[in-house]
């Protein structure tokens, strides 16, 4: 029997593990199970952290990581790509070679991740680089906070207009959208800044006084890879992205000492 044509929701999660189940691989899952999705992974590392710091990182081997994504691709498909946590610049060009040889034409979401909530840097300067050259062009959608976003475009990111510059560069890098956003920012009001080849649009809600920050960057690109691979339009599933983020942070329990990671499954609370 023939596969069924068009999105079927499948996201190929390319990322790090968090042992306290708020960040990395464990967010990007919840995330895109609840949002209708089906989440693969390729785990990049496994990482020893709670809602206070990461406490130790172990990378898997690149051969590794490139082979979990060629089985998951060849066997079950991907309707969209979702890269998180990527250490070094072997293992950016590999993944990048990996996905042009095996999901060439799939949406990807590339999630710069640099900085955990609890300020543990996750990648080296090699790698950066690594991301802006190999990863940034071809990307359906990149998603970097306002202090990533400095540090790939070499834009001042402390205001909207220095959003919206960052974002320009992103696309001037070969990104075909860029959603820079704005937690870092300062103000009552946080702005993400969505650029794209076709237009520009700005997406606001107030600022939540909180501690449930911890997977907030994960959550939201996987959410949107999730709702892309369902073949929603892009603004529409960032704003859809948003809206799930926003409850998840409204309605988190408050488990640990440190960042309390976001309640991925208050849809089910919100539907009893």
């Amino acid at each position: 029997m023939a596969e069924a044509e068009g999105p079927r929701g499948r996201v190929l999660i390319i990322a790090g593990s968090d042992s306290g189940g708020g960040a990395g691989i464990q967010a990007d899952i919840k995330t895109v199970t609840m949002l209708g999705g089906f989440a693969m992974t390729a785990v990049t590392a496994i990482t020893v952290q709670d809602t206070t710091g990461v406490h130790g990182v172990w990378p898997v081997p690149v051969e590794t990581v490139t082979a979990q994504m060629q089985v998951t691709l060849a066997d079950i498909g991907a309707d969209a790509i979702k890269t998180g946590m990527l250490g070094t610049a072997p293992l950016v060009e590999a993944v990048a070679e990996m996905l042009e040889a095996r999901a060439f034409g799939i949406s990807r979401v590339i999630d710069p991740v640099m900085i955990s909530t609890s300020g543990h840097r996750l990648v080296d300067e090699r790698a950066i680089g690594a991301i802006r050259a190999e990863l940034v062009p071809r990307a359906r959608l990149v998603t970097p906070n306002a202090p990533e976003a400095e540090v790939l475009t070499g834009k001042a990111v402390d205001t909207l207009d220095g959003q919206r510059r960052a974002a320009e560069r992103l696309l001037e890098l070969g990104a075909h959208g860029a959603l820079v956003k704005g937690g870092h920012v300062g103000g009552s009001m946080i702005h993400d800044v969505l650029q794209t080849t076709t237009g520009e649009w700005i997406f606001e809600g107030p600022r939540i006084d909180t501690q449930a920050t911890h997977g907030t960057g994960c959550t939201l690109a996987s959410a949107i890879a999730a709702l892309l691979a369902q073949g929603v339009s892009l603004p529409e599933a960032i704003e859809r992205a948003r809206a799930y983020l926003f409850g998840a942070i409204q309605n988190a329990q408050g488990f640990g000492k440190g960042h309390h990671p976001v309640n991925h499954g208050w849809t089910l609370k919100a539907d009893d």
